[in-house]
């Protein structure tokens, strides 16, 4: 029998599970991967403390990780009766060869005999696999090998796979109100929003998870103090300045012909992505020169913002400032400013320039 194995472009994971918890189709064998940590570790524990009474954890739940990892382990785990629980559940956290990568003290061997006990997993147990996306895979291409391992293929063949990227729009306007709810704040939309477009978690350059995020809310949250609403200062006060948003600035600044504002803002950035400022900064301003362009033909086509927004799959902020920007320069000159920063980065990788001197030469040509 096929395995049920929900579609991403349908809904999020977190959305699939939860119905599959309420309604009782959680399979035998499931796997929780994908970008988004912080998911794949909530909604493990939430998998636990379902299936598995509170006073039979010590019996019922069974986390295998280091030396207690092995195929035997596993198995016995997966063969002993609950106590009381609805499930006798086995989780192996951060699995390894779930992400296409090979585990010390776990060999090639018993992966392929645990991928053949798949089908043999008793009914009233269940083992639950997590393995989050390797940092390494940069590329689309290193991702989707990763994703074709033949240990999640199997989960899909005879589990269920919960893929958790990251939120997106209303998910991700949710996850901060209830945190906002959850300590009696009141909040407007305004700053909801805020907090999205000033906290980089939509900018793939940016190292900023939901980790980040909850922690980042909690202290705009402390920061209100005895207040009963969460204001945008309050956000002000504590978000750290996306450097996305520097990066606008900077070239907002040449365009108005203010060459010092630029080299300035270009320095807080040189110092903000430190110890690999460089490349990192470059891909960020690439980036932000692609959309800048390709937000001017949209506009020069007519588009209007809100199928911009859609189209592009960014958030309102993210746009309007890329919007503000096309204003201050012609398509040929934003063309002959992103070709400049493609031979920035061949400069570099050279050894023609050093990085900091190639980057200000950027500003200085433009």
């Amino acid at each position: 029998m096929a395995a049920k194995y929900y579609k991403k472009d349908k809904e999020h994971a977190f959305k699939a599970l939860s119905r599959d918890i309420k309604e009782g189709t959680v399979p035998r064998l499931v796997l929780l991967c994908g970008q988004e940590e912080y998911l794949i570790h909530w909604y493990a524990d939430l998998l636990a403390d379902h299936y598995v009474e509170a006073s039979c954890k010590p019996i019922d739940l069974v986390c295998l990780e280091g030396e207690s990892l092995t195929l035997q382990n596993i198995q016995e785990g997966l063969e002993t009766v609950s106590l009381m629980s609805a499930r006798k559940v086995v989780t192996v956290p951060d699995f390894a060869p779930a992400a296409g990568k090979t585990l010390k003290g776990f060999p090639d061997g018993d992966v392929g005999e645990l991928i053949e006990y798949f089908t043999r997993i008793p009914e009233g147990s269940m083992l639950l696999l997590t393995a989050a996306d390797p940092k390494d895979a940069k590329t689309e291409r290193e991702k989707n090998k990763f994703r074709q391992c033949k240990v999640r293929k199997a989960v899909e063949k005879h589990g269920r796979v919960y893929d958790f990227e990251t939120l997106k729009g209303k998910d991700l306007r949710n996850f901060i109100e209830k945190r906002f709810q959850h300590a009696g704040k009141f909040y407007r939309p305004s700053v909801v929003e805020l907090i999205i477009g000033e906290s980089g978690y939509d900018n793939k350059s940016v190292d900023y998870s939901l980790y980040h995020l909850e922690n980042d809310l909690r202290k705009i949250i402390a920061h209100s103090g005895e207040n009963q609403e969460v204001t945008a200062a309050d956000v002000r006060g504590v978000l750290a300045i996306n450097p996305e948003n520097d990066i606008f600035a900077m070239l907002d600044a040449v365009g108005k012909k203010r060459k010092d504002e630029a080299f300035r803002l270009l320095h807080n950035l040189l110092r903000e992505e430190s110890p690999k400022p460089v490349f990192k900064l470059l891909y960020s301003i690439t980036a932000q020169l692609e959309l800048i362009l390709t937000v001017k033909e949209m506009r020069e086509e007519g588009m209007a913002k809100a199928a911009m927004q859609k189209k592009l799959g960014i958030h309102q902020y993210k746009l309007q400032k890329a919007i503000d920007v096309t204003g201050l320069y012609s398509m040929e000159e934003l063309r002959k400013i992103l070709s400049a920063a493609y031979q920035v980065d061949e400069q570099i990788k050279t050894g023609l320039f050093d990085g900091t001197l190639a980057l200000e030469y950027f500003i200085a040509g433009i």
